[in-house]
């Protein structure tokens, strides 16, 4: 006998549910059982479309841990053609991925899909033709509770979803998690915004800047696959912890072909093993060394004073050398890469000697032509006027020789900024040279100078405030042709070199005519924590909106003066380790080696940034330079006057405060020996 229909709503969706895994297991055991053998016509096409059939697979993959939907919506009309004559509604299921049936009737709607959008931006206000939005909570992977908007009903209240506070507060344990069940009306608008136009988004601690980011790369790769999957896409991160953290989201989401890279990586033409000084560091990565590059990459070129003379059988052809001259001249004027110029001069020198040949009766064709480019004698004028330029090299010789550096920096670089690059000992190859992180990027700089440097579809590059003008070229350059999310704080810009303003980084990066969106409304840090940082924001960022937050939790603010320094590290370790989810214990970096042995010796298991959390290790040591964009649900800050202390000037130091003092999820106990800053008393 068939099953009767339970009248439960709650029973009726776990159906639901249950029924939509085994039809997402259907969908993957269709692929698994896919025979290759009869429609692959070579090993390579029978490789690419092997790894295409990989691929398919994982991101079909079931997740326990990740509900396959998070809400449903119903219309007062049908949405789909087939449906509008009758003119009842439709119900939709919302979920991370698409999942139909037999038949091919969707069971669950990718979150990216036109007809999920109301589930995101409906309200009681512009209700978009949904009557009812409901909402899901989950324990464990099981279906527990719903909760219904009536967005059409005048007479219900309009209440703060509590389904929708549980899911933002949920514990940190593990990686990053996404955000597609949460996601806010102004987080949507960015998310959903058009490929075509690069968007910047400036955010403050706990608004989802970085969620926001990831969840458009997804949504991009949903509306545009064909397109990204020829030109790629990239995440860029400030370093591998971050990238660690955030490595998952994507996954989650179906998207397993996003590459990720730190700005560092994308320079790595040199092997770095020095640091700079600050003030090296900053000049380095001014915009005023792309003009001194440029000229250093043609210091090389020379004007002929022989004529080039090609023996070709019996006969000489000589091109003189004015002629030659006007031809280099010619080359310099143009708009084009360095390498491509010196491809093409002995096309142009050989096109002259052609001309010549004609006007001598001959004959000759494209052949001819190609073999008089090979010809020594044009081989020469090419060496000799054109030199091949090697980027690493000339970066040597630019940082070494104080005499090609003044020549390539007249009126661009005072003679003090001159010597501040300079290296304090020359280096003597490019393999043994101390190499520094600033010099990596000059010498992307000179290799896009030689060759123009590949573009991809679309970049994403995160905590972007920090970043100095070169380093903003060395990103652009890597989507010249495609588009870009930009992701970053002004106020938690911590290097000196750090961006003034959005319009300038825009500017460097390439993208003049972003548009600049603004997110203030906080979803992560409580209220009370929130607020007590935003103190700093007069002087760090003067202007900028202080951030509010949607969740205020009292008591998640300790201020602890302390004396017995290590004792109190440890019991409030211990105290946040009472509750559930991850601790990160936020210090100066030249105190971590002396809290690890304290850690050690307490017998407190501990993890490095970027490590994921698990049940038995929950607290995390983290350097202050290493907690950006890192996320705790209890953060314990120790000795704020030692982190300001360890950064070169104070402004630098109050910014990384504020990003320490942002960290914490539900709660942050401050420990403090000495004094705090005037702002915070």
């Amino acid at each position: 006998m068939p099953a009767t229909p339970t009248t439960d709503p709650l029973q009726r969706e776990r159906d639901h549910l249950a029924a939509s895994r085994s039809a997402l297991r259907a969908m993957r055991e269709d692929v698994e059982s896919l025979d290759l053998r009869d429609v692959t016509g070579t090993w390579v096409s029978a490789v690419i479309l092997q790894n295409q059939i990989e691929a398919r697979i994982a991101a079909l993959a079931d997740l326990s841990d990740t509900p396959l939907f998070f809400g449903r919506l119903d219309y007062l009309h049908a949405v789909s053609e087939e449906l509008s004559e009758g003119g009842g509604g439709e119900s939709f299921y919302i979920g991370r991925r698409h999942v139909h049936d037999a038949d091919g009737d969707p069971m669950v709607i990718d979150w990216r899909a036109p007809v999920s959008q109301p589930f995101y931006r409906a309200s009681r206000a512009e209700p978009m033709d949904v009557e009812r939005r409901r909402r899901f909570g989950y324990t464990g992977g099981e279906l527990t509770a719903y909760e219904d908007e009536h967005l059409t009903d005048p007479s219900e209240a309009d209440t703060a979803s509590a389904l929708l506070a549980a899911e933002i507060e949920k514990p940190r344990v593990g990686p990053m998690r996404d955000i597609v069940a949460t996601i806010q009306p102004e987080q949507d608008e960015i998310v959903r915004s058009d490929i075509t136009g690069t968007i910047c988004v400036q955010g403050a601690p706990g608004t989802g800047k970085t969620a926001v980011g990831l969840h458009r790369v997804a949504y991009l790769l949903y509306a545009h696959r064909e397109r990204l999957a020829r030109t790629g896409t990239l995440v860029i991160g400030p370093n591998n912890a971050f990238l660690s953290y955030i490595e998952q989201v994507l996954p989650a989401l179906g998207e397993l072909e996003v590459a990720q890279a730190t700005v560092q990586q994308l320079v790595a033409h040199v092997e770095v093993r020095g640091e700079d000084d600050p003030e090296a560091a900053r000049l380095k990565g001014d915009a005023r060394m792309a003009e001194v590059l440029r000229r250093a990459v043609r210091a090389g070129i020379t004007l002929p004073t022989e004529p080039c003379v090609v023996v070709r059988g019996s006969r000489r052809w000589r091109v003189p050398a004015y002629e030659l001259a006007e031809i280099i001249e010619e080359l310099k004027g143009r708009d084009i890469r360095y390498g491509a110029a010196r491809d093409a001069l002995p096309q142009r020198i050989a096109h002259a000697v052609l001309l010549k040949m004609e006007q001598g009766g001959e004959a000759p064709d494209d052949r001819v032509q190609d073999a008089v480019a090979r010809n020594s004698a044009v081989k020469a004028v090419v060496k000799e006027c054109w030199p091949a330029v090697d980027p690493a090299k000339l970066v040597l010789r630019l940082l070494s020789e104080p005499e090609f550096l003044a020549e390539c920096a007249e009126g661009v670089l005072t003679a003090e900024e001159q010597q501040a690059v300079l290296w304090p000992k020359p280096g003597r190859s490019v393999k043994t040279a101390r190499w520094t992180p600033a010099d990596a990027v000059l010498v992307d700089e000179a290799t896009d100078l030689v060759q123009r440097t590949p573009s991809l579809g679309h970049v994403v590059l995160d905590e972007a405030q920090d970043l100095s003008p070169m380093q903003y070229r060395a990103v652009g350059r890597r989507c010249t042709t495609g588009s870009a999310t930009v992701l970053g704080d002004l106020a938690q810009g911590t290097t000196p070199w750090a961006t003034a303003s959005w319009p300038d980084a825009l500017h460097h990066l390439g993208k003049p005519d972003a548009h600049v969106e603004e997110l203030t409304k906080g979803f992560r840090v409580p209220e009370e924590v929130i607020a007590y940082a935003s103190r700093l924001l007069p002087a760090i960022a003067p202007g900028l909106a202080p951030a509010t937050s949607v969740r205020d939790a009292p008591g998640s603010l300790v201020i602890r003066p302390v004396t017995a320094w290590e004792d109190a590290v440890l019991d409030a370790c211990r105290e946040a380790l009472k509750n559930e989810g991850s601790t990160g214990l936020i210090a100066a970096d030249a105190r971590i080696p002396q809290l690890a042995e304290l850690l050690t010796a307490a017998g407190l298991p501990f993890l490095s940034p970027g490590t994921e959390t698990s049940t038995e290790a929950r607290l995390t040591l983290v350097p202050a330079s290493l907690a950006k964009g890192l996320e705790y649900d209890y953060v314990v800050l120790d000795e704020p006057a030692a982190l300001i202390a360890g950064e070169p000037d104070e402004r630098t130091g109050l910014r990384r405060l504020y990003v320490a003092l942002t960290r914490a999820v539900s709660g942050l106990t401050v420990l403090h020996g000495e004094p705090l800053p005037e702002q915070l008393r």
